[in-house]
């Protein structure tokens, strides 16, 4: 017995109007949420074109011309704009009946490329009990037949096992937000041996024991411990038949232990260093969870990504942008004082979920309007964009 997908209704239609202009065949990501029973897909993305993709050599279809980079980027630059619980379910192609048997090869390359790409970012471990399922679906332009297939990325020898898509209206019109503010204080020393211009390595080491800290705190979901096992909507109404997005939002403080408890033994080292990097400022964060009948331990996991994702995603678009504006090169550094770029929220119609993306102080509106439409394929109003905290150093 395969996967099921639930698939928000509004995603058949994306997927027909992108199949009447395909040339010979076009990809994108799927975005959404697993859980233990089904996944949730709440979103389609095509893959940007690329500039000289616009003039297609004449001459029998091919997919030779895939560009596994382009695809794999443009993956990880939207897995940074998806909060707490959403993630990149998988990859879709439609493509021309000659280019059938091609395909399937093809999304199952892919499936494994993007996977790859992602989890070399992450600072996170996957849990044992997860689900690595990743959907691969297969379009035909002409006669529209949809065919979905799952592979498990943890296995690379893994075949193809059939799936169901299942569309649904309103689908994420009543999921669950959790919401929390973590002040961040971590201060990373720069050891004398190791390059001192090699910042990025150096602050992604010490993000590293910093996730490990979250990944050891006690998260108090509106005042309350709970158990893991426990249902998150415990006593709690449920508004049935409601297709209006009615956020149920729960307001979650983050405990992060002082120290070591005395039972463990520590051992300190002196090292020699020669500068630090310190990180500071209050980071907000967001997760969401389908509304059907949702554990804590998973509102809890997808809370602790989002906080771990959020500050090592920023201080990778830092690195990018000082890489891009000042150059590999610079070695000197003295103080300096570097500006993180901020996070806003941008809402989905007819959806409880919000989009995330970072701007720096200097960004204008319509540079994150025009990142939406490239990245997400979504326009977004400017007076839709929610700023959701102050400056970060």
């Amino acid at each position: 017995m395969g996967r099921t997908y639930l698939v928000e209704e509004g995603i058949g239609q994306y997927l027909t109007e992108l199949s009447t202009k395909v040339k010979p065949y076009v990809t994108g990501l799927l975005i959404g949420q697993c859980s233990p029973q089904r996944d949730y897909v709440i979103r389609a993305v095509r893959t940007p074109p690329k500039e000289q993709q616009e003039e297609e050599s004449v001459g029998p279809p091919k997919l030779v011309s895939l560009d596994e980079e382009w695809i794999t980027t443009h993956a990880s630059q939207v897995s940074r704009m998806l909060p707490g619980g959403l993630l990149v379910l998988g990859v879709f192609m439609i493509a021309t009946p000659e280019l059938a048997k091609d395909s399937q090869n093809a999304l199952r390359k892919l499936i494994f490329s993007v996977e790859k790409s992602l989890s070399k970012r992450r600072l996170w471990k996957p849990a044992e009990e997860e689900v690595s399922d990743r959907a691969a679906l297969q379009i035909c332009s002409a006669t529209k037949k949809v065919i979905c297939r799952t592979y498990d990325v943890q296995d690379p020898k893994s075949s193809a096992k059939p799936a169901d898509w299942k569309y649904q209206s309103a689908l994420t019109a009543s999921w669950v937000a959790l919401g929390c503010t973590v002040n961040v204080n971590i201060h990373i020393p720069l050891l004398a041996t190791s390059p001192n211009h090699d910042l990025e390595k150096n602050t992604k080491n010490g993000l590293n024991r910093w996730s490990k800290q979250i990944e050891d705190s006690v998260f108090l979901i509106n005042g309350q411990v709970k158990d893991e096992d426990t249902e998150l909507l415990e006593g709690q109404k449920k508004f049935r038949g409601n297709t209006q997005p009615s956020v149920q939002f729960s307001d979650v403080k983050v405990l992060t232990q002082l120290c070591q408890s005395t039972s463990a033994r520590s051992t300190a080292t002196v090292q020699v260093c020669s500068g630090s990097i310190n990180l500071r400022g209050a980071v907000k964060c967001r997760a969401y969870l389908h509304s059907n009948k949702p554990k804590v331990k998973e509102a809890i996991q997808a809370l602790k990504r989002d906080i771990i994702n959020t500050l090592s995603d920023r201080c990778e678009i830092l690195f990018e942008d000082l890489i891009l504006n000042e150059g590999p090169q610079k070695k000197n550094f003295g103080r300096e004082y570097h500006v993180l770029p901020q996070r806003l929220f941008v809402p989905i119609a007819g959806s409880s979920v919000m989009l995330s993306d970072y701007k720096f102080g200097d960004e204008a509106a319509g540079e994150i309007q025009e990142r939406f439409v490239e990245m997400l394929d979504h326009p977004v109003q400017a007076e839709d964009m929610h700023i959701a905290e102050d400056i970060s150093t």
